[in-house]
């Protein structure tokens, strides 16, 4: 798959590093926020640490539930999160994008990366998602803009 591609968001929110930080880290606040725009997440956990797992739903208002999960490759508190992304059944089974008929070739693992930085009491988050496939990558940008956008405003 030599056409996988990289999304990088970089974003600036008007909340403090720790605030900006638990909305990734910790299932209750990542709840709040993740998925996009009129999509809920109804599940969330997360196992902090490296080797540790999440996993987490967004359903749409049509009931429609997208599982995904992964493994946490490293942890900089505060600085630093790298880890897999999978999509997956909602017991953390690992399954193929096809069998939600997600368009394009995508591989079982993608890799998420998101580098924190404090800005005086602001946060500025770059996120990189690695191995998209080329025909999902503006959908994707639109998604992960849009749950920002709620993270931002749910988290305030």
């Amino acid at each position: 798959m030599t056409n996988q591609k990289e999304l990088i968001i970089t974003r600036v929110f008007d909340l403090p590093i720790n605030q900006v930080w638990s909305a990734w880290t910790e299932p209750e606040s990542c709840r709040k926020w993740w998925g996009p725009k009129d999509f809920t997440c109804p599940s969330c956990t997360i196992d902090l640490k490296p080797g540790g797992k999440y996993l987490s739903c967004m359903r749409s208002t049509q009931g429609d539930e997208y599982w995904s999960t992964g493994v946490f490759k490293e942890i900089v508190p505060y600085k630093k999160l790298v880890m897999t992304d999978s999509f997956s059944d909602n017991k953390g089974n690992v399954v193929p994008a096809s069998d939600l008929n997600m368009p394009g070739e995508w591989p079982l693992e993608l890799q998420v990366s998101i580098n924190f930085t404090d800005c005086d009491g602001k946060t500025k988050m770059e996120l990189h998602h690695t191995g998209l496939p080329p025909e999902i990558l503006n959908d994707c940008e639109t998604s992960w803009q849009q749950s920002f956008d709620k993270l931002e405003e749910k988290l305030k």
